[in-house]
């Protein structure tokens, strides 16, 4: 076999222009995953009643089935739904009128919302019990005393399962392909299917991925040194 470095110079930057689509994807999946997660921790941190069961029902099912089996399922059943319910008002909706976009920040969201729960739970309780104490004795509110104290403590200890969280979800993206989503792996997929150079193609969507992680790995651990940083100027 040899290598075509003249594929490469051609295929290289189409592949390239799908690098936006795969960050909005995980981007967009990591904040909506973000506040679903705080919202299941909080629940299960407060033992909700009937909400704090099916809060534990959620996150196992989240984190004992594949996320290409959530894809699908959020592909092939949500569209149904939302024609139907669209359709009840009128709007004469198809499978079709939504994009494959949607379901698969649906799918991603929710996956995320599983795992950051977990993450977020275990920082919240990490954080001295007195620190709410303490809140409550200068008369905040527990909501108050949430946002302003524990929070932002819980979030130092979070942040490294934040950022693995992220990256993996970067190379969760690349299964968006199996619903057209033109994110790097589909567009790796039409290019490599071109001329059959599925080695050149595949070992190029290798490197973009593992710069796009580099680069976050970075970014998280330079914002976690500068929150450590802070948090020990106010301790200090």
């Amino acid at each position: 076999m040899v290598f075509d470095f003249n594929f490469v110079k051609e295929a290289f930057p189409i592949i390239l222009m799908a690098v936006p689509m795969t960050l909005f994807l995980a981007v967009t999946s990591m904040l909506i995953g973000l506040v679903i997660g705080l919202i299941i921790a909080l629940i299960r941190i407060y033992k909700v009643p009937v909400l704090r069961r099916i809060a534990e029902i959620y996150v196992s099912f989240i984190r004992g089935t594949p996320l290409v089996v959530q894809i699908y399922l959020a592909y092939y059943a949500l569209p149904y739904e939302i024609v139907k319910i669209a359709n009840d008002w009128g709007a004469g909706w198809t499978e079709k009128s939504l994009p494959s976009t949607l379901y698969a920040i649906v799918a991603f969201s929710l996956n995320a919302s599983g795992y950051l729960s977990e993450a977020i739970r275990s920082a919240l309780e990490s954080v001295d019990a007195g620190q709410m104490e303490a809140a409550y004795s200068i008369g905040m509110t527990r909501m108050q005393g949430m946002i302003r104290i524990v929070i932002p403590q819980a979030l130092i200890v979070a942040l490294p399962n934040f950022g693995n969280l992220f990256l993996g979800l970067i190379k969760g993206t690349s299964i968006a392909f199996m619903i057209s989503v033109r994110e790097i792996m589909a567009v790796s997929v039409i290019e490599a299917s071109v001329g059959y150079d599925f080695v050149e193609t595949y070992l190029m969507a290798a490197i973009i991925y593992l710069a796009i992680c580099f680069i976050f790995e970075r970014l998280f651990k330079v914002i976690e040194s500068n929150l450590k940083a802070h948090r020990a100027e106010i301790t200090a």
